[in-house]
């Protein structure tokens, strides 16, 4: 039984006057019922995208499939799947432990060395939430034996994380990129990873300075105990499962970035390769795939598609236009986009919906369109940039990875307050580096 019939009701067509207000409304109440129910925001839009547009709107389902983004979720599905083999056969963890051992017990160098390998693991494909989950433990772990302060440790290999999480390769990345693609911009990939990566360090610095990283320079290694067998630590060599794996992560990249081919294809290929060849256990490569997040990334982009189709973007941006100006744009979209990011997903919620709302504002507040760059590059960072609150998942990894004779609730409250925090320092340091600094 057909109930499109529905749609032409008295009440249906009361509503249907209103629908870029009702899409807001719904796609709002649907974030605050996810995070208050703790649900999947994307099973949730898909539902809501159901109501709006076919009972209430008249759109055809086969539009509303059709606004699904395949594309996307065999990309991050694929990319997933092949770091996940990378995980579950000890190569990501075996890369970490030889990072490790490089600082030869210098315990000021420690916490530096982390960021940027969490910044190349995040990058080269897993993301920041796997490799925080990845590293998190170790790391907290670390801190403890050698004296760094807990909170010092989470935020600067946090963030070194969340500095590779706008990487082409990255399921970040893949969102936004594709979002942007969608909109019919291109080409702006190392651009948005670099400008991540310099926030990122600015923000890690900062950290560093604040809760303790130079006083970690006047201890003695010599009188570190712990600094000692750090630094006499022994790892095993790469073994065959290992090297295979380096090596397909090695071909995934050059034909991504060289030969521009698709990037979920390719991981595919290459993960089936490598279980073809016995360097990867299948199964447990597929437990290790987060698809939660794939459900909540792609669900969403239904639902903000629709709202594209009816009018709730431009209602979004116009909301947004009343708050801007062109010389403050970036600082009031980048606060809005790193509050919202601090309760919900910033690959789910943030990138979705705050981009394609972007060209829409910079045309109501009469902004030049050359202003989409720095526009576009603050909602990716300060999206980011609070994600480190104990409310969303890199910062909850590391509270959860602290051992359990570390007091957790001074951890907690130092990364709520920096967390939140970074919706107002995010925000400003976006505006001095995209819009006084004018970085590409």
């Amino acid at each position: 039984m057909d109930l499109g019939f529905l749609a032409n009701t008295a009440f249906a067509k009361t509503l249907a006057g209103n629908m870029d207000v009702i899409s807001l409304l719904v796609l709002a109440a649907a974030i605050v019922i996810t995070i208050w129910k703790d649900t999947n925001l994307g099973t949730l839009a898909l539902g809501m995208a159901l109501v709006v547009g076919y009972f209430i709107g008249g759109v055809n389902v086969k539009t509303l499939i059709a606004g699904y983004p395949t594309s996307l979720f065999l990309m991050l599905a694929g990319v997933t799947y092949l770091f996940g083999i990378a995980q579950s056969n000890g190569t990501l963890d075996k890369i970490t432990k030889y990072m490790v051992k490089s600082v030869k017990g210098n315990v000021a160098v420690l916490p530096i060395v982390l960021f940027f390998l969490a910044f190349i693991l995040s990058s080269i494909g897993p993301g920041q939430i796997s490799i925080s989950a990845l590293v998190a433990a170790p790391a907290m772990v670390l801190a403890a034996e050698v004296g760094i302060p807990p909170l010092l440790m989470a935020l600067i290999v946090g963030n070194g994380a969340q500095a590779g999480a706008m990487s082409p390769l990255s399921p970040n990345g893949i969102v936004g990129n594709s979002v942007l693609a969608k909109m019919g911009i291109t080409g702006w990939e190392m651009t948005l990873w670099m400008n991540m990566l310099i926030a990122h360090i600015v923000v890690a610095a900062i950290a560093y300075v604040i809760y303790g990283g130079l006083k970690l320079w006047k201890t003695k290694d010599t009188e570190n105990t712990a600094a000692k067998a750090l630094a006499a630590m022994k790892v095993e060599p790469f073994n065959y499962q290992q090297i295979s794996t380096l090596v397909a992560i090695g071909i995934l990249i050059i034909s991504v970035i060289v030969f521009k081919l698709d990037i979920g294809f390719m991981s595919f290929l290459l993960g089936s390769i490598l279980i073809l060849m016995k360097a990867g256990d299948e199964k447990a490569a597929f437990k290790t795939m987060p698809w939660g997040a794939i459900m909540l990334v792609t669900g969403v982009s239904v639902m903000v598609e629709l709202m594209k189709n009816i009018g709730g973007m431009k209602l979004f941006a116009q909301i947004m236009s009343n708050f801007s100006t062109p010389l403050t744009v970036t600082l009031v979209v980048g606060f809005f986009a790193a509050l919202v990011s601090a309760y919900a997903s910033t690959s789910g919620v943030i990138l979705p919906a705050f981009l394609p709302m972007a060209p829409l504002l910079l045309q109501q507040i009469g902004a030049s369109p050359n202003e989409l760059a720095a526009l576009v590059s603050t909602i990716v960072v300060a999206g980011h940039l609070t994600d480190m609150s104990p409310l969303s998942t890199t910062g909850a990894v590391f509270i959860s990875g602290a051992p359990d004779h570390i007091d957790r609730k001074p951890l907690y409250k130092g990364m709520m307050i920096w967390g939140l925090s970074m919706s107002v320092v995010g925000a400003v340091l976006c505006w001095v580096l995209f819009t006084i600094l004018r970085l590409p």
